[in-house]
Order: C-alpha cells, then sequence, then structure tokens
C-alpha cells in the first residue's frame, strides 16, 4: 500500500494526533520500493510483508443486531483471509432463531473459505461465565448476561481477542454494503499499525464518502451528520488547552478503527453509540497529562500514537432515521460534555448545538454517559483457565 505522509501533527499531553493520510495505491507491490526511501518523499510504501504479519495478530470485531445476512456474509468476505472475524451478535433467539441462522451463514461461509472464526451470542450464559471469571461484572445485568448495547459487545470482543492471543483488534460494523470497502479498512488498520513506533497505537478510518439518493442521483457527502459536530466539538476541545485553533480531528465518531491490544486493554470504555468519541476523549483523558494515573505513566512515556486514515472507497450502509441520528448525536456529545478535561466554554458551545437541533429543552443537560474501566485489572489468566473456543463459542480453528 502506499499512503500519503501526515502533514503535521497535534499533541496532547503524551498523544500525537497525526493528521489525515490519503491512499494512493491499495496495493503499492510486494517488493521494498528504493525510490521512496529518499527521506523528503511524500509517499509512504508499506510493504505487503508487514500487513500480512499485522493481519495474522489482528482480530476483526464485528457487532451485529438482526442485520441482513447477505450483508454479514459480504462483510466476512471481505477481510483479509489471516484476520480472526469476532463475531458479537445480540440478534433474536425467538420465533426466527436470528442468532442460530448467523451461525449457519458463518459457519458455511469460513468453511469453504478454509477461515478461523469466532461467534458468540451476546446475552449467552458462556460468555458471561467469561466476564464473571475476569472479575469484570459491572459489564452484566441484573440476570447476570452481558448488558445490550453495541459497546458492550465491543468489549466482550476485545476480551475474547486477547483470550484467542491477538496484537491487534479492530472494529466493522456490519451493515456495510461494499465487501472491497471493508477489505480497504482493514488494509489500512494493518498500514497504520505499522506506522507506528509505539506499542499503544489506535488507527480511525475517515470515510471518503457516503453515498445517498438526492433526486434522480447519488451524492457522494464528505461528512456524514454526527461526525460534522462530533468533530467541530473535538477540536474545540483541543484548542482550548493548546491556545491554537485546529481542525486536526478528522474522525470523532469513526466506527471503524483498530487499536493495538496494549493501548485497548488500556482504554476505558462507554455504553451505547457514544463509545467511538469516547475513544478519542479518552486518549486524552489518560494520556494527555492533564490528571496522570500511575499505571499510565508508562504508556506516556513511550508515547501514544493516533493515525486517520481516508478511504479510497465510498462507505454505504443502511440510512439512518432521524430519531437514531439525534440519539446518537445526544450521546457523542454527552460523552465530551461530561468528560472531567471539558472546559465551561466548549459545555456552552454543546449545550447550544444540543438545543438548536431540537434534542435538549432550555434547561436540560445532556445524560452522563455509562463508563466501563478499562481491561487492565481484567484476571486473563483466570479466564484462560476455563477458556475453550469449541465450548464456549461457535468456533472453527483450521
Amino acid at each position: 500500500m502506499r499512503i500519503e505522509l501526515p502533514k503535521y501533527a497535534e499533541r496532547f499531553g503524551a498523544v500525537l494526533l497525526h493528521d489525515v493520510q490519503k491512499v494512493y495505491e491499495l496495493d503499492g507491490g510486494y517488493w521494498p520500493d528504493e525510490a521512496l526511501s529518499n527521506p523528503f518523499h511524500v509517499i509512504r510504501h508499506i510493504e505487503a510483508e508487514k500487513l500480512h504479519q499485522i493481519e495474522k495478530d489482528l482480530a476483526i470485531i464485528i457487532p451485529t443486531k438482526n442485520e441482513r445476512l447477505r450483508l454479514l456474509e459480504g462483510v466476512l468476505s471481505g477481510l483479509p483471509h489471516d484476520c480472526l472475524p469476532i463475531v458479537l451478535s445480540n440478534s433474536d433467539t425467538e420465533a426466527i432463531d436470528r442468532f442460530r441462522l448467523e451461525c449457519q451463514t458463518v459457519e458455511n461461509f469460513c468453511c469453504y473459505a478454509k477461515k478461523k472464526y469466532l461467534i458468540m451470542h451476546q446475552r449467552s450464559e458462556a460468555l458471561a461465565d467469561l466476564v464473571k471469571n475476569g472479575g469484570y461484572t459491572k459489564l452484566l445485568d441484573e440476570h447476570g448476561l452481558v448488558r445490550n448495547g453495541k459497546a458492550e459487545g465491543m468489549i466482550a470482543g476485545v476480551m475474547l481477542a486477547q483470550l484467542m492471543g491477538k496484537k491487534y483488534v479492530g472494529f466493522v460494523d456490519a451493515d456495510n454494503y461494499f465487501p472491497g470497502s471493508v477489505f480497504e479498512y482493514v488494509r489500512i488498520f494493518s498500514a497504520g499499525l505499522s506506522q507506528s513506533s509505539s506499542s499503544h497505537a489506535m488507527v480511525r478510518i475517515q470515510w471518503h464518502s457516503k453515498p445517498k439518493i438526492e433526486g434522480e442521483g447519488l451524492f457522494f457527502a464528505k461528512w456524514g451528520r454526527v461526525s460534522r459536530i462530533s468533530n467541530l466539538l473535538l477540536n474545540r476541545l483541543i484548542s482550548q488547552y493548546t491556545g491554537f485553533e485546529t481542525d486536526v480531528v478528522k474522525t470523532g465518531n469513526a466506527g471503524e478503527h483498530a487499536m493495538s491490544m496494549e493501548l485497548a486493554l488500556q482504554m476505558d470504555y462507554s455504553a451505547g453509540f457514544s463509545i467511538e468519541t469516547h475513544h478519542f476523549v479518552n486518549l486524552m483523558e489518560r494520556f494527555g497529562g492533564v490528571n496522570v494515573l500511575p499505571e499510565d505513566v508508562p504508556a506516556m512515556q513511550q508515547g501514544v500514537y493516533l493515525y486517520q486514515i481516508e478511504s479510497r472507497n465510498p462507505h454505504l450502509h443502511d440510512a439512518k432515521e432521524d430519531g437514531h441520528v439525534e440519539e446518537m448525536i445526544h450521546q457523542s456529545l454527552s460523552v465530551i460534555y461530561h468528560s472531567p478535561l471539558c472546559t465551561e466554554v466548549v459545555k456552552s458551545e454543546i449545550l447550544g448545538e444540543l438545543r438548536r437541533l431540537n434534542i435538549l429543552k432550555k434547561h436540560e443537560l445532556p445524560k452522563a454517559p455509562v463508563k466501563y474501566g478499562s481491561l487492565q485489572f481484567f484476571d486473563f489468566d483466570k479466564t484462560a483457565r476455563i477458556w475453550d473456543p469449541v465450548k464456549y463459542g461457535n468456533t472453527q480453528l483450521v
């Protein structure tokens, strides 16, 4: 792959936020390109061997809930072969058992593809047993099962990826219509992670465009309705601390993102649709140097790198209703509002935005998000003693 070197980077404490890099070639050739060894060159060639090495250690978590089976199969077909897909389903199991159909779809596809996989239901007792053994009980509800929600499925996916011995973890939504874009996302994950000299790295994808039908044709919108707002206010938050206006944040609400496992285990998480924005905010909370925790010092000394890379493929998924979009905006901005880093100036701007959109009434405040602590205190050693992929999940290890 050939990608543009980042034009500049913004530093927030130990976090280095790289500006967006563009993809020049999805396939940059197998062998090293000596012509690009010139230090003044603006293009970076990432060898195929480096990409494959990362993909062998990369788990792709696919949260799904009652999505079309063909879309799920399409997402699986887009993953590079060496990646391990971990499907976390919260689909219906009564009447028409959607989860059973998903298991059959995944098993059938991976049988023909000779591909390893793991699929579990988010509300299964087996998954809850693993969470209990690890001592991460806040993830469980009053029935002793993993709570409903996309974020909760993503957290469980990180836990399973660690139990499977993976060094990297990425997230891809199950409602993607273009398998080719899924392939590109994962290659971008690998390209971004390969650039980092730190073991604490995150890669976030900026979509090239989001096509939608307008009139009799397609309109390729650059920004989504949620991203446009969350990016603006995240940049305002950074500017409040640096004293310089910035627009470095372009992926504040990116669902497609990846992390090194060391970073994924150290990050805090939040519930619902706020998790993607919370990942961005939590980087600054934990490693920005404003409130330093002893367990974060080693990572801060090494540095935490964030890469934003623009895809070439457009992103096409199911259109969301206005109410769904408003809930996403509310939850995304509430993460910023309730962050200990948020200044009164930014809080005022968030309230003004939410009231302008009629999401909040005049005297209402954003709801505080439910938060989950990091997985670094999860007892993986204890859980590993009972972990059996065949017993606990529908899996095929070939």
